[in-house]
């Protein structure tokens, strides 16, 4: 009889823990939130569905990297930012966040949302501030 108990709550545990693995690979990763048309909200697999490319960007150590992810300005161009837009706030995991201009973020020709090995995401935004370089970026706010 405790031999059996014990079984059960083994299976119980397993299930639980699979279950609860699966439901996060399904959580939304990153939304465009605010001042838009259409409120934007994807699964880290919604936005790597997404077409990307490459970047590469050079750290102040001088090393360079290169990056794959998908282009900001797609991303927004989904969420449809309203014609008194101005500011993009991008908003990390850790709290940490960073801003520029709609204008700057629409016309930048190499800035992406990067995939990160780890999960998630991190901005990759060559010739702007190192400040912009945003890791574990989980919001993008449009005011």
């Amino acid at each position: 009889m405790k031999n059996t108990l014990k079984y059960i709550v083994v299976l119980i545990l397993l299930s639980a823990i699979l279950l609860v693995g699966c439901a996060s690979q399904g959580e939304t990763a990153l939304t465009i939130t605010g001042n838009v048309a259409s409120e934007q909200a994807w699964t880290e697999k919604q936005v790597k569905e997404v077409d990307s490319m490459d970047v590469e960007y050079t750290k102040k150590d001088g090393e360079t990297n290169t990056y794959t992810g998908v282009l900001i300005a797609d991303l927004l161009n989904m969420a449809q930012p309203n014609s008194d837009a101005n500011t993009v706030v991008f908003v990390a995991d850790d709290g940490y966040s960073a801003e520029a201009t709609l204008e700057e973020v629409m016309t930048c020709s190499n800035c992406i949302v990067s995939f990160r090995d780890e999960g998630g995401f991190s901005l990759v935004m060559p010739d702007f501030s190192g400040k912009l370089q945003v890791k574990g970026v989980v919001e993008i706010q449009v005011k």
